[in-house]
């Protein structure tokens, strides 16, 4: 499989925003191995593609994602008996983690109908805005199950310990309205609208900033909110604004300001981030 070469999602690249589409509208999107893979290959390929300045991850049809794929009945979720699986960690974690890793902005727009992973995907997606017929839910207790895809690290930042467990512990689905109300989503939209809300805030967050920038700030911002003192991010900070502040990007950022024109910034996420720290590390997993 070659990095465009999908089956269950696509991926559509135009005016520097890729839209990643869950596109397995019959099975309302469910999540499935492939899918984990193909969305791991498209998140390398963005990251990988000066053309690209931000990400939009929606579904194709009526549903965001149903959730796992659960043709295989009662042991759906027994990995010991599925075949080509690495039972040792769960294949939604493997993609909120490569989500996190992203050097480019990530959007969700959430068409339709998203529980299990359909909502815990969307954690580590930097803003969602979703459609306002669309339905959320945290089903893994109703399942007999827990949460998966490091959504227990993800949901708490987000929405806060008291709503993440109410959502969790009764499994319930919710609708985009409680969504919108308790801080999941940034905006809601008519289900017409919401695509092009989504193309233009990818533009707004984008086209005049530097793609360099927007890449380190992303990994400072997700990685230093969880730190124990704001002196680890100092520390950081310090390091980064001199890697910036004596680039090309730098130098062009003030002079289009002082020349009153739009800035033509020269360096690439591919090939210039600064070295002093690993922007996509990965702790192993033991």
């Amino acid at each position: 499989m070659s990095s465009l070469d999908f089956t269950t999602i696509s991926l559509d690249i135009e005016d520097g925003i890729a839209t990643l589409w869950l596109d397995r509208p019959e099975k309302m999107n469910a999540f499935t191995p492939q899918m984990k893979d193909e969305m791991i290959a498209a998140f390398d390929h963005t990251d990988a593609n000066d053309d690209v300045r931000a990400v939009i991850v929606t579904g194709r049809g009526r549903a965001f994602c149903a959730g796992a794929d659960l043709s295989s009945g009662g042991d759906t979720f027994d990995y010991d008996k599925r075949k080509g699986v690495d039972g040792r960690r769960d294949g939604g974690g493997q993609v909120t983690l490569r989500i996190f890793r992203s050097l480019k902005p990530v959007i969700g727009a959430i068409n339709g109908a998203a529980v299990g992973i359909g909502a815990t995907m969307q954690l580590p997606m930097d803003i969602r805005i979703a459609a306002d017929n669309a339905k959320f839910g945290f089903v893994f207790a109703r399942r007999g199950i827990t949460l998966e895809a490091a959504s227990s690290w993800f949901l708490t930042r987000t929405v806060g310990l008291s709503t993440a467990l109410e959502w969790c512990y009764s499994g319930r689905v919710f609708p985009a309205t409680e969504a919108h109300e308790r801080g999941l989503v940034r905006s809601l939209h008519a289900p017409d609208d919401l695509y092009g809300a989504a193309v233009a805030l990818a533009h707004e967050l984008t086209d005049e900033s530097a793609p360099v920038s927007i890449a380190m700030t992303r990994q400072l911002l997700w990685r230093m909110h969880a730190e124990g003192h704001p002196m680890d991010a100092h520390r950081i900070d310090s390091q980064a604004i001199r890697a910036r502040g004596r680039s090309d990007d730098a130098k062009e950022g003030v002079s289009s300001f002082l020349e009153k024109r739009p800035a033509k910034f020269p360096n690439r996420v591919s090939t210039d981030m600064p070295d002093f720290f690993d922007w996509q590390h990965e702790p192993p997993f033991e």
